[in-house]
């Protein structure tokens, strides 16, 4: 089996039905589905119990139906509900897709399968946003198969539209069940940035995400995270470097965006050999 879908959920039976009806209707049908409830209380095990009947009923024409397994109970977070849906998952590659989240299209399984590759890590799509005004916002994190430590600096890559092989987190270790909102950020460092993890980018689609969960409302937990990880996994020198350059970094990174580096770059040669025949200091 290729895939393994994780989704977990805690008291929030709205956000995962819509999550679930996204996951049965897909084309794609040979993976499984692993639910990790809390051990809510607010019918959230009824609607699984509904999907899991609608599921098992739903065999197609090539006799494949979605395999699902399910849980309901006290769990110490986040990330240790994941860490459970990654030691019960049999699929070659992990997505995680949280209650409230749901999948973009009913072809995007199909076509991200497809899209996987020998030897490929970590592949991602892009993941819409929906906006507390109500619009949707792509964000294709990057959209480069070559992610850097620039990357994660003040960003990371997208959780939910990222297909992530099993093996992973045998060879770098389960999420971090100490940190709230920055271990998927913490396992994505230790893998690709300060391992040799291999991403693979596709635009595609894959989920739509939810803005309103906790990595989108306490930015103030998330930075103070991040920034601690940074000093306790980067070299302090390199570290410097970056509190130094990143902003120039990204002023580049939009000239560049919009063809507008080419003038930079005149005006820095004018400056150099100004420089150069003593006429600027």
């Amino acid at each position: 089996m290729k895939l393994t879908i994780v989704t977990i959920n805690y008291n929030n039976a709205e956000g995962l039905r819509k999550t679930l009806n996204s996951v049965a209707v897909q084309t794609y049908r040979d993976f499984e589905h692993i639910i990790i409830d809390g051990g809510s209380t607010d019918g959230s095990v009824d609607v699984i119990k509904e999907y899991d009947n609608t599921i098992k009923q739903s065999v197609t024409i090539d006799k494949s139906t979605i395999q699902v397994k399910w849980i309901s109970e006290k769990d110490n977070g986040i990330y240790d509900a994941m860490n459970k849906g990654i030691k019960l998952a049999t699929g070659d590659y992990c997505q995680f897709l949280n209650s409230g989240d749901y999948l973009a299209s009913h072809d995007v399984t199909e076509r991200m399968v497809d899209a996987l590759s020998n030897g490929i890590d970590v592949l991602y799509g892009n993941m819409k946003k929906v906006m507390p005004d109500g619009k949707f916002v792509r964000d294709v994190c990057g959209a480069t198969n070559d992610v850097t430590l620039n990357m994660f600096y003040r960003g990371c890559l997208n959780h939910s539209p990222a297909y992530i092989k099993r093996s992973l987190f045998d060879e770098y270790g389960l999420y971090d069940e100490t940190l709230k909102i920055c271990s998927d950020w913490k396992f994505y460092m230790q893998s690709i940035v300060l391992g040799k993890a291999e991403v693979k980018y596709v635009n595609i689609d894959v989920t739509i995400f939810d803005m309103t969960g906790i990595s989108e409302t306490r930015k103030d937990i998330l930075n103070d995270e991040r920034n601690r990880l940074l000093h306790e996994m980067v070299p302090e020198g390199i570290l410097k470097d970056y509190d130094r350059y990143h902003f120039p970094m990204e002023q580049y990174d939009r000239l560049k965006r919009h063809h507008l580096w080419e003038l930079v770059w005149v005006i820095e040669r004018i400056l150099f050999k100004l420089e150069k025949w003593r006429i600027l200091k």
